[in-house]
């Protein structure tokens, strides 16, 4: 039979409690507390120590554990359990994130923390907090410094268990130094970073005069100082700001243009505005260009490495002017950034705006109430110390009644009694003296006691006497604050700048750039000119090089040319060849005064592929029609030859002359008027000299016609045209340079002369000419000649310049030692032709 079973009844409901409230009250309620919690504990910075809840708790709990910068790094995720488990339960990624920021040197101007590991960068986020590991940075520890010696208040953590600083010692203005970011509930704050040494001296300023006015301690901190440099434009913003607490300023990248390659400009960023990373600027200025809101850029290239830190390569497209690309590129691209100042931060718990001299001042009072606690508690413990040394004393000057006492003493107790009523001691120098060990007992430690009890008087007197005198305690303040900076303390990084002017380029072609310079370079007329050690370059102008302007700074300009700067020249090779350049391709040379510089150059081989033994020997004027008198050149063999002007239509290049086996070209020179007088000079000290126009021209594919009647061995070393009686040209002369063709280059000088040209009569062509140089001993032939409109100038292999002599009437004379190795040789206002360029 089944046992049936009963289950017990349930309890009877409980009655339903239900109260009414008023919605609108209980959400005003709990937003304010939760927008309280926010502003309090997580968003805003204090105003006397510069950190948030989660930054003063990271930096005490690594001063709690024990970690210091002359010790090993930990891992991350351990200080971060430390800080969550114990003072801060917010979660660990919030707590990582704080400690990131601290430890790294982009967004902090001086780190508190000294990071091991990935940290980020301006593009990226740190690695995991596993990964990485930290202590603190020296900074820190003025953070930390003298926390136990009650300097600040402790309040309880959360869970009531532990306690905490409420703010921390802060021996240096850190909110100002690091500045600080947050956004709390209505209210947000963004304040730069300064300069250690500048803030420094405008608090110390502060506090030898608290009346102070915002101006005067402008002169110490005139603006931001941002730890990845760059340059703030414009200081109204800024001086708001400080007076008001609210302002807006421009940031810049720091840029230079320079060639990036012997045919190309490029600017170089090498500091960018404040959180702005190469990535971001990259991606910002590729969307620009797709959109076609920037142009002039052929390619942008990061170079940025841990040797020469950011490095940004921005390549600029040929025929644009640089300055105005740039100009583009502030405009439409991160490389200039505002920044709205906001100092808000806590004062006395409750969030308030604040300028530059009230942030000061908060710092100051908080840092005179750290010292003066500092000092109350040192004295404490300076008379503390006094009081046992004294009883210490007492007792060794009359130790044997002391130890009889102990020893007829029914225990400590009585004894701790007896000490007291016999020799007048306190209960605390009595207990240190019934402690005090044997050892303490000898002679020696009389001495160090009563040397001890004067120190600890001179120092308590000291101590007493910063607290009583307000001014003594300000000084004191004042040193610390010096001694902060002088060992912490680094050189500006970002340079101020009351306005800018807009990029200036040269020319005035039509602009993309608004308001600002002209984006592209301008067809202007130019001069291209041809060195003698083989730069190119053009210039500004095109007015001819005076005799001042031949020779520039750097080198011997032997060739020139007029075009434009959008046009094209030639060059004329002893292969005959004539190569078509592009004017813009060259480096443009700076204006100047006097002489010019070749030394930014460009070397005619990056435009030019020679080969083997093949030199360039001039310059030529590329002409759309044909026009002029053409080009007249020569070969080694004595072949003369006058090209017809010809347009080279889309072709790279043409040649200009049919050589010979064996035959090359020697010179070469663009004819202006087709009346100037042709001069070969052999190898052999022979000159012949005789009019262009007995020299019919040819095409192109002609090989030219006999020019000089050379003797057997003999071989043309110049050839080249001089205008006859050209107005301000000068007396033209002839150079000639005999030496030994067997000699070592460079061990002998050989003998040079230089003799006017009217000493050498013209002759029919295809003659032998005359005598130009007699040889002496040792000499074998002419090294180099040249003839021109003087005064002439010569120049060594490297460039620079060689002395030579006065001119001489004997046209078949010897010629003097030469004192340094002659390469080339140029007169002016321009030379009729270039000797041979390597």
């Amino acid at each position: 039979m089944a046992r049936r079973t009963t289950e017990a009844p349930p309890p009877p409901p409980t009655p339903e409690r239900i109260v009414d409230i008023d919605v609108q009250q209980e959400m005003q309620g709990a937003f304010l507390e939760y927008a309280y919690s926010v502003i309090y504990s997580r968003a805003l910075p204090d105003a006397r120590d510069g950190l948030k809840p989660v930054q003063r708790r990271i930096l005490y709990m690594m001063h709690d554990m024990g970690l210091r910068p002359d010790r090993g790094h930990v891992k991350s995720a351990r200080v971060v359990g430390e800080v969550m488990g114990k003072l801060h339960p917010h979660g660990d990624t919030a707590i990582y994130d704080a400690l990131v920021r601290q430890a790294q040197p982009f967004t902090m101007r001086l780190p508190l923390v000294d990071g091991h590991g990935n940290f980020g960068s301006l593009d990226a986020g740190p690695a995991a907090q596993r990964y990485t590991e930290v202590r603190p940075a020296e900074a820190a520890l003025l953070m930390t410094t003298s926390l136990d010696e009650d300097v600040v208040d402790f309040v309880p953590n959360y869970d009531d268990r532990l306690t905490e600083p409420g703010v921390l010692p802060a021996a240096f203005p850190n909110l100002l130094v690091n500045g600080a970011s947050g956004i709390a509930v209505g209210m947000a704050t963004n304040m730069p970073p300064h300069n250690l040494n500048e803030v420094v001296a405008a608090a110390r300023h502060l506090i030898d005069d608290p009346k102070a006015t915002t101006a005067d301690l402008m002169r110490y901190v005139p603006g931001p100082d941002l730890p990845t440099g760059g340059r703030i434009v414009g200081l109204e913003g800024i001086r708001e700001a400080y007076e008001t607490g609210r302002g807006t300023f421009r940031t810049r990248a720091t840029t230079r243009i320079e060639n990036i390659t012997p045919r190309r400009k490029g600017i170089i960023v090498t500091e960018l505005p404040l959180g702005v990373g190469p990535e971001r600027l990259t991606e910002k200025i590729k969307d620009a260009i797709t959109a076609k809101k920037l142009q002039g850029i052929a390619d942008v290239v990061d170079l940025t490495d841990r040797t020469r830190g950011l490095h940004f390569v921005i390549e600029v497209k040929n025929g644009f002017v640089p300055e105005a690309v740039l100009e583009q590129l502030y405009r439409l691209t991160p490389m200039e950034e505002s920044f709205g100042i906001n100092n808000v931060a806590l004062v006395e718990g409750q969030p308030r705006t604040l300028g530059l001299r009230e942030l000061l001042q908060v710092f100051v009072g908080h840092r005179i109430d750290v010292v003066r606690r500092r000092t109350a508690y040192r004295l404490r413990r300076k008379e503390e110390r006094l009081h046992l040394v004294d009883g210490l004393l007492v007792a060794i000057l009359d130790i044997d009644e002391v130890i009889q006492i102990v020893r007829t003493s029914d225990d400590a107790e009585a004894a701790r009694a007896r000490l007291m009523q016999v020799f007048d001691l306190s209960d605390v120098q009595a207990r240190y003296i019934l402690e005090m060990q044997l050892r303490r007992l000898t002679k020696f430690s009389r001495l160090e006691l009563e040397k001890e009890q004067k120190e600890l008087n001179r120092e308590i007197a000291a101590l007493r006497a910063v607290l009583n005198s307000e001014r003594r305690l300000r000084g004191l303040v004042s040193d610390e604050l010096a001694q902060v900076a002088a060992e912490h303390g680094t050189p500006r990084r970002t340079v101020l700048l009351t306005s800018d002017g807009p990029a200036t380029g040269t020319g005035a072609a039509r602009s993309g750039a608004r308001g600002g310079a002209a984006l592209e370079v301008a067809d202007d007329p130019c001069l291209v000119l041809l060195s003698s050690t083989g730069l190119l370059a053009r210039t500004a102008g095109d007015e001819p090089l005076g005799s001042e302007g031949r020779r520039t700074k750097h080198d011997l300009v032997v060739s020139t040319t007029p075009a434009t700067a959008r046009g094209w020249v030639g060059v004329v090779t002893s292969r005959g060849r004539l190569v078509r350049l592009p004017v813009l391709d060259l480096p443009a040379l700076p204006p100047t005064v006097g002489r010019p510089s070749l030394s930014g150059g460009v070397s005619v081989k990056e435009f030019v592929t020679l080969a083997k033994g093949e030199r360039v020997l001039c310059l030529a004027t590329l002409a759309d029609e044909p026009a002029g008198p053409g080009l007249a050149l020569a070969t080694a063999q004595g072949v003369v030859k006058r090209v017809a002007p010809e347009p080279m239509g889309n072709r790279e290049e043409v040649d200009v002359i049919a050589l010979k086996d064996r035959d090359e070209v020697v010179g070469a020179v663009q004819l202006t008027t087709g009346e100037e007088d042709l001069v070969f000079v052999s190898s052999d000290a022979q000159l012949l000299r005789f009019p262009a126009g007995s020299v019919r021209p040819q095409g192109r594919a002609a090989a030219g016609m006999a020019g000089i009647r050379l003797s057997p061995g003999a071989r043309v070393v110049f050839f080249g045209a001089v205008a006859q009686d050209a107005p301000g040209s000068g007396d033209a002369v002839v150079v000639t340079v005999a030496g030994s063709s067997q000699a070592l280059e460079g061990m002998h000088h050989g003998t040079v002369k230089v003799t006017p040209l009217a000493e050498y009569p013209p002759k029919g062509r295809a003659t032998g000419g005359v005598r130009c140089h007699r040889l002496l001993r040792g000499e074998d032939g002419l090294l180099l000649a040249w003839a021109g409109a003087g005064p002439a100038e010569a120049a060594t292999p490297t460039g620079t310049a060689a002395p030579l002599p006065e001119a001489v009437g004997r046209r078949d004379g010897s010629g003097v030692p030469a004192e340094k190795p002659i390469a080339a040789v140029a007169g002016a206002p321009a030379p009729a032709v270039a000797p041979p360029v390597a």
